[in-house]
């Protein structure tokens, strides 16, 4: 009896050589970009060639995953367990982000304010220890960059596609296939437009405010958590499109579409995350 046959209410897939296929990948970017950051000419291509190895690797790992759900050959047992796989992957992207606020509340509570306190001043007598610093070394003054402006447009943008992706949502629900096409396509074209003005804030901060990643531990800070969010919401983006291009394929049903529900949890996780950066990173 084959094993690609639901067994015990639990779908066993054939034996596969994806995660091969994707050892190999990474093992070529990360040899790549080591031997890149060394100033290796082969550097570059090495990474291409990981990078690309990558993108085939989950363009057939994915696919076949999505063949499958189509196939009807997922159980609940099944989407039970994809549902605990989603919630500690948002879990450990969570502790993620909490190291990261971490360490801005360390270095500005305790590390700046440590750095002139009577012990330091015979080092730094001039150093007063106020926030946003680049350390008592600082060679290069910079700007900070303001939370009105960029920033607060950025976060509507945020919250409103969360909105656009709940409203959906609940096409979905009500099988409503324009509804949930039309608000999808909404909700991507939001997450774009929030990474067009973040490009374009970096630019600004870069060229104009002097604000760069040696700015000292402010500037260490700042491109860290919006740069990491950043990233996560280009992530996200690329998960939505795929999922908008299932969409219009006639994938989901309002009782089964488990991908399209991880993925909008993993969106509004990076919508919260936002509202700590803009409070913690742009206001305070």
């Amino acid at each position: 009896m084959s094993n690609a046959t639901p067994t015990h209410n639990y779908y066993l897939p054939e034996p596969a050589a994806y995660p091969v296929i994707g050892s190999i990948g990474i093992l070529f970017l990360l040899g790549g970009m080591a031997m890149w950051f060394n100033d290796a000419a082969i550097g570059p291509w090495t990474t291409l060639v990981g990078l690309l190895v990558l993108v085939y690797m989950m363009k057939l790992w994915f696919g076949k995953v999505i063949s499958e759900s189509e196939g009807g050959l997922y159980t609940k047992r099944v989407d039970v367990s994809y549902r605990w796989s989603m919630s500690w992957f948002i879990f450990s992207e969570v502790m993620f982000f909490a190291a990261f606020f971490g360490a801005l509340f360390y270095s500005r509570y305790y590390t700046v304010p440590g750095l002139a306190d009577l012990d330091h001043k015979l080092l730094w007598p001039d150093y007063n220890g106020t926030w946003p610093t680049a350390g008592p070394h600082a060679s290069e003054p910079f700007a900070t960059m303001g939370p009105w402006g960029v920033p607060a447009l950025n976060t509507l943008l945020l919250l409103a596609s969360g909105v656009t992706l709940t409203i959906a949502h609940h096409g979905l629900l009500a099988n409503n296939r324009g509804r949930l096409n039309l608000w999808l396509f909404l909700t991507i074209a939001l997450g774009i437009t929030f990474l067009g003005f973040q490009a374009y804030e970096y630019s600004h901060a870069y060229s104009e405010l002097n604000l760069k990643l040696t700015s000292g531990i402010y500037g260490t800070t700042f491109y860290m958590l919006t740069g990491f969010h950043g990233f996560h919401v280009t992530i996200g983006t690329i998960m939505l499109i795929v999922i908008w291009f299932r969409c219009l394929k006639g994938h989901f049903k309002p009782d089964h579409h488990f991908a399209f529900e991880g993925v909008a949890w993993y969106w509004h996780f990076v919508d919260v995350v936002w509202l700590f950066l803009f409070i913690f990173v742009y206001v305070l």
